[in-house]
């Protein structure tokens, strides 16, 4: 699309709302321009090093560097982004009125489906005396979980976006326009982990409290006068891996039950249900009293981002989902099995 790129998208403040609220300095770089500029960072990244949004991108990140930095430390980094992978290092780096910080390091590439690297992941922690002693393996995994499960999530997201739109410049923009959105029910995911206790990334979700946000979010977002928006959920204990795929499905197919299912209608209603199945596993219900998918379509279309993000989502989580037209409307059934919870 002319004058909108991912890495654009990327730049703007909205589109990673979500993130910025995360304690943990995060970084997105395009190895696809030249020089491998910054085309993101959030505000922990500005609140560690001074530097605003605005003055880091479309740079690359060796302003960081100063007088102190061991050109050691900055050719592993180097040979790791060569060498298209992860890297971890404890770094000299400088903050815009130039005083030095130690600084825990971790890069790694967010790879298409050929295994190319679509952009370069970076998160920081500063570290103090504290940190950089000899007991300090509880920073290092967090850290490394944090880092983990941000860019297994965002390669799902961003991978699907890297692929040409299905038809006009009009469905890229609208693509584009949905990454807040993703990146939000996202951040969601990792609040409800934080809340539980699971910051280690190894405890278990509470499904229907983390869908009830979810869906309260897109209700929020956007509904409108006639729209009547109801849930009912159950409690369903499951891992975070798991939650994480189901909160994306949701929240794609409430979207388009909001934003498709009543163009010709003023009034309506969305409904979603969280329910335990008694022989085990959990299901998942959307349904409206709309228009209905049109009788040629096919949902999810790998056309679309969406719908190839929700079917890259569906091979991870060993579930089914059947898309049922109505007398009135559509209804979308997600049934995740009896082993939803190892």
């Amino acid at each position: 699309m002319e004058g909108q790129t991912l890495s654009s998208a990327l730049g703007t403040n909205e589109a990673f709302s979500g993130f910025s609220r995360l304690s943990i300095a995060m970084v997105l770089t395009d190895p696809n321009q030249d020089d491998n500029p910054i085309v993101y960072v959030n505000d922990a990244f500005e609140r560690t090093t001074g530097y605003s949004s605005a003055a880091a991108v479309g740079r690359n990140c060796r302003f960081l560097q100063g007088e102190k930095t061991d050109k050691r430390d900055v050719d592993r980094i180097r040979a790791a982004i060569e060498a298209r992978r992860e890297v971890s290092v404890d770094i000299v780096n400088y903050r815009a009125n130039g005083t030095p910080f130690f600084n825990r390091l971790i890069i790694a590439p967010i790879m298409d489906e050929e295994g190319e690297p679509v952009f370069f992941f970076g998160i920081q922690k500063e570290l103090t005396e504290t940190d950089r002693g000899a007991d300090n393996r509880i920073t290092v995994d967090n850290l490394a979980v944090v880092q983990n499960l941000v860019q297994r999530d965002l390669a799902l997201i961003l991978t699907s976006l890297r692929e040409p739109a299905a038809n006009d410049d009009m469905s890229t923009r609208r693509e584009l326009e949905a990454l807040p959105r993703r990146l939000e029910t996202l951040q969601l995911v990792y609040e409800e982990m934080r809340l539980t206790g699971g910051a280690d990334g190894r405890g278990k979700i509470d499904l229907g409290t983390l869908l009830g946000r979810v869906s309260a979010a897109i209700a929020h977002d956007e509904g409108r006068a006639g729209i009547r928006f109801v849930q009912t959920v159950e409690r369903a204990e499951i891992t975070l891996d798991h939650a994480t795929r189901i909160a994306m499905i949701v929240s794609e197919t409430l979207h388009n039950a909001f934003a498709h299912a009543f163009n010709l209608q003023d009034e309506g209603r969305i409904e979603m249900r969280v329910t335990n199945l008694s022989g085990g596993g959990v299901r998942i219900m959307v349904s409206d009293d709309g228009e209905g998918l049109p009788a040629d379509v096919n949902w999810p279309s790998e056309k679309y981002a969406g719908g190839r993000l929700v079917r890259g989502l569906l091979d991870g989580l060993d579930a089914t989902l059947n898309v049922v037209r109505g007398a009135a409307g559509s209804v979308v059934l997600l049934d995740v099995p009896v082993n939803f919870e190892s």
